[in-house]
């Protein structure tokens, strides 16, 4: 027994020494999006078992993707959780975190986030996090996603200075189905890449959608992780799934098809050129969308899962 862990030991020592000797760098991300604390009976629930696993997972950040909840004093002991985990934390704003009459100074605040887009470096990668949520015009009212003039032109000087590769979180995502600049900020990105050779652009990782999905587009990847609690459905395909006192206390449950269990997900992210998203699978409780007539156009994305993926993009060489 000894001396096979000892063997094992050696490996993963040798392992590691090649990589750094190869100039490979790793980063491992516990990652999840969309609690909708405000809509969960079980958020708390929820968020306790995402603590537990990254105990086991030991990941060298862990980042929530936004909708997570509102600094309602309601919502403390689920923010209590999420502060309990002693790995470096970070924020991204989504669209219902002002929820309730908060504005975004309240909703920043409450987290500690200086701004609502920021950057910060971990394991020789610099990643870049977004604000889905500026005003495309300030005629249009509810929900908007768009990155706005100033956003766009910190995000330009923030590529401009970049010396590591670069992962991009956001809310709404860049990719074809992303806020409504979409098309401009990849052509940015895009831009980027093909005059760096050591800073190049890997991927954005984003929520919004409740999806489960990766695409390719020009060479980076756009991956949506889906959401840890639900695929909303809306009012006309409402189905009372839990019990009446639930149902009363949280209006919007009924408008949604939760995943029984939590959905999170560690991603190892190498500069040989490899991502790699651990898997995680659930069932619907009660009857799935489709069985409440819910459209089934994009049922591939639309599923209590998030799927295990190796992607592959060109290696980054220092």
């Amino acid at each position: 027994m000894r001396r096979a862990l000892l063997f094992t030991l050696c490996c993963l020592l040798t392992a590691f020494s090649f990589g750094q000797k190869n100039g490979v760098k790793k980063v491992r991300i516990g990652l999840f999006t969309d609690a909708h604390i405000p809509t969960m009976h079980d958020g708390e629930a929820r968020l306790r078992a995402f603590r537990d696993s990254m105990k086991t997972a030991i990941p060298d950040f862990i980042i929530e993707l936004g909708d997570f909840l509102i600094p309602a004093e309601k919502y403390a002991p689920a923010f209590a959780i999420w502060q309990s985990l002693p790995n470096p934390k970070y924020h991204v704003i989504g669209n219902h975190e002002m929820d309730g009459g908060y504005s975004l100074e309240k909703a920043l605040a409450y987290r500690n986030m200086p701004s609502s887009y920021y950057t910060f470096d971990q394991n020789g990668f610099r990643f870049i996090v977004l604000d889905g949520n500026d005003k495309k015009s300030p005629e249009l009212k509810g929900y908007q996603q768009y990155i706005g003039a100033q956003q766009r032109d910190w995000l330009k000087a923030e590529l401009t200075k970049a010396t590591t590769p670069i992962v991009i979180f956001s809310h709404q995502g860049l990719g074809p189905d992303g806020v409504d600049n979409a098309a401009d900020i990849r052509a940015m990105l895009e831009a980027h890449n093909a005059r760096t050779r050591k800073a190049k652009i890997i991927a954005n990782f984003y929520g919004h959608i409740h999806y489960d999905r990766a695409e390719e587009v020009n060479g980076i990847w756009y991956v949506c992780i889906n959401s840890m609690s639900y695929k909303w459905l809306g009012e006309e395909y409402g189905y009372v799934r839990y019990s009446d006192e639930i149902d009363r206390n949280f209006k919007w449950i009924k408008y949604t098809a939760p995943y029984k269990d939590p959905l999170y997900t560690v991603v190892e992210i190498s500069t040989d050129g490899l991502i790699k998203i651990a898997g995680k699978k659930s069932e619907w409780v009660g009857p799935s969308p489709w069985d409440v007539g819910y459209p089934t156009a994009n049922q591939e994305y639309d599923r209590p899962e998030i799927r295990a993926r190796t992607l592959r993009f060109s290696p980054v060489h220092p």
